[in-house]
């Protein structure tokens, strides 16, 4: 990685779980004009659960939830008791070189970092995901290579989009780690970011028109049944 470079921070707030899709959609199409990568933490501002490309819209809890598919992988996560991250990586940058496996690697180091910040014993996992139903699973209970593990536990957890402008990284990790308290939780994890890929942040400022864009492409796309309810074909 490039020593001492400047990598953007979003410090965002809680937004419905639609908006907060076609945000992190909106930030790697547009990846390219910021020109370094981007880290966004962000909340939920209600009871969510988000399901992964190829999942069944039937395999996210139907009551007490609103439910979002990504544009990511993986399986089932709730968003009730978590802190979200998204780190949006440009095409060109070292990242970009490393297989999907190894850039999972890099980021959990940071978030195992941060975990031992509240005296964890955290560890990576070493298991490849085995024989599962990724239509139907749970990320949580499903820990696969590089997974955050404590106690045997998972505590953290990603999935990635990978296209033409760059990687699209969608991270979770349990509020359990912080005693409930997502404001140190989210300091940790970035100075564990700054540790990791020896660099430092720069605020980023969000404008006008990006929102704009952000909540028309919630209205027509993350929003509706269609991209929501969509069974999409597995590969």
């Amino acid at each position: 990685m490039t020593a001492n470079a400047k990598w953007l921070l979003w410090r965002d707030g809680d937004r419905d779980p639609f908006l907060n899709m076609s945000i992190d959609e909106l930030l790697l199409s547009h990846i390219a004009e910021f020109g370094t990568p981007v880290v966004r933490i962000y909340g939920w501002d209600r009871k969510s659960v988000s399901i992964g490309y190829v999942q069944d819209y039937e395999a996210a809890p139907q009551k007490g939830y609103a439910i979002v598919r990504r544009m990511t992988g993986g399986g089932v996560v709730f968003h009730d008791k978590d802190l979200t991250y998204t780190v949006v990586v440009p095409a060109g940058h070292p990242i970009c070189a490393l297989d999907r496996v190894e850039s999972y690697h890099v980021f959990h180091r940071a978030v195992k970092e941060a975990l031992a910040g509240f005296g964890l014993e955290a560890e990576l996992s070493t298991a490849e995901c085995g024989a599962v139903d990724r239509a139907t699973m749970q990320c949580f209970v499903t820990p696969t290579r590089y997974d955050v593990l404590c106690g045997g536990r998972k505590y953290a957890g990603a999935a990635q989009r990978r296209t033409r402008d760059g990687i699209l990284h969608q991270g979770s990790i349990d509020l359990k780690a912080s005693g409930g308290d997502s404001e140190i939780l989210a300091e940790k994890l970035v100075k564990a970011l700054e540790k990791q890929f020896e660099i430092s942040f720069i605020e980023f400022n969000v404008s006008r028109e990006f929102l704009r864009d952000a909540e028309i492409l919630s209205e027509m796309k993350y929003s509706t049944e269609q991209w929501n309810r969509f069974k999409k074909m597995q590969t």
